[in-house]
């Protein structure tokens, strides 16, 4: 049997590990676009920020394809495939044959349509390289701009304001993370970033940039102008599956896959960010973009690559992020649409900075937004993936002192 995994991220890793405990035998191959050994996305904001290394990035050991005997194409990227006679085609004009493939690609970092978007030391942060890059302009960045309120638009602007520049923070929408939280959490966290000195400007964005070969000058889109020697594009992700032939595979937002990960041909599964399935509170279909799920999702998949099945209940979005001083830790529908479906009950206490949002459909929590004091957030998400019917009065989990372990 010969395995052929795109994607050299956690989905993919944790898919290879998966089809070697199953089949030690059977031929791996893992396609990468980067040079690098495996390592954790999410944690190269610390490395711009300077509390880590490059060397801390890993998450698995050097010898980590030697010892599972893969084979590791790296530094190409998969430009088409043929899903009928089972080939990929890479790059650099290499072909690949597989029996089982899984496309865990991940996610590209979305484009902005901006005058002078290409001029020099403006960056996405997405890979180690973009980092790398990044940290090499700034011991001449002084005042730098921020495109985008989620998350990676957080980790940027804090790892900048932290080496010491000026940083504005573009926001498109009326309040910070309005795709992870609610308006109320939104406010709490703008009083958060405004007191640590970081400028920041809702329904706001960059019409164009100006420079001589490197950014100096953003036009904004009311009209002002702000001095930036350094940007960074913050504005999301899309799943990366454009070589995906779409006449043979579904695609909506992401490619979308059955319980057991596979695509609607059978032998081409997908996992981690490219794919899309049923979201657990939304009950539709849906791309959660989090590691833990891709972790998941790789693993199932090449369980299911390798003969062993396995089915995935269903993918949950849920954050934790500390902005400064302020934990938040949302999951499930936080914003739910304003009908009779859906009851919300929420508490504020501004003198502890503290705020907690709870969404119910009848009598199962599918939602949930907590500012500081989410301790026991971790039983609410564990709630909202069981869809446990909650059988004491709801308003008591609004309490600060209400103890969620009751509830289990």
């Amino acid at each position: 049997m010969k395995y052929v995994i795109i994607g050299n991220g956690v989905a993919g890793v944790h898919a290879a590990e998966a089809i070697r405990q199953n089949d030690p035998h059977g031929k791996i191959t893992m396609i990468g676009d980067e040079t690098f050994p495996p390592y954790c996305r999410p944690m190269i904001s610390l490395m711009l920020e300077g509390s880590i290394g490059a060397e801390k990035l890993p998450i698995r050991n050097p010898d980590f394809y030697e010892k599972l005997n893969i084979e590791a194409v790296l530094g190409s990227r998969i430009i088409r495939l043929d899903a009928d006679n089972k080939t990929l085609e890479t790059s650099n004009a290499q072909i690949i044959h597989f029996d089982k493939l899984l496309i865990a690609t991940g996610a590209d970092p979305r484009p902005i349509k901006a005058l002078g978007s290409d001029l020099k030391n403006i960056f996405f942060m997405r890979t180690k390289n973009h980092v790398r890059q990044m940290i090499d302009v700034l011991p001449h960045a002084k005042n730098a701009v921020v495109l985008g309120g989620g998350l990676v638009g957080f980790k940027a602007a804090y790892a900048l304001l932290h080496r010491g520049l000026n940083v504005t923070l573009l926001i498109g929408s009326d309040y910070p993370l309005s795709m992870q939280a609610d308006r109320q959490a939104g406010k709490l966290i703008t009083e958060e970033l405004l007191s640590h000195g970081l400028t920041v400007k809702v329904n706001a964005d960059v019409q164009g940039f100006d420079g001589n070969g490197s950014v100096n000058t953003a036009h904004l889109s009311d009209g002002t102008t702000i001095p930036c020697d350094l940007a960074v594009i913050g504005k999301g992700v899309l799943p990366a599956h454009s070589f995906v032939p779409r006449n043979r595979i579904n695609v909506d937002l992401g490619i979308l896959v059955s319980p057991n990960m596979e695509t609607s041909v059978p032998g081409i599964y997908a996992a981690g960010d490219v794919a899309e399935m049923t979201d657990i509170a939304r009950k539709t279909n849906w791309v959660n973009a989090i590691l833990p799920e891709a972790v998941t999702q790789g693993r199932i998949a090449g369980m299911n690559m390798s003969g062993r099945k396995m089915f995935y209940e269903g993918s949950l979005s849920r954050n934790v992020i500390r902005i400064f001083d302020t934990d938040i830790m949302t999951a499930g529908l936080v914003n739910p649409p304003n009908d009779s479906f859906y009851e919300v009950i929420s508490d504020t206490d501004h003198r502890h900075k503290r705020y907690r949002k709870l969404v119910f459909r009848d009598d199962r929590l599918v939602g949930m937004v907590m500012v500081n004091q989410i301790e026991q957030g971790g039983i609410l998400s564990s709630l909202i993936r069981s869809q446990m019917p909650i059988t004491i009065p709801k308003e008591r989990l609004s309490e600060s002192s209400f103890n969620y372990k009751k509830l289990i």
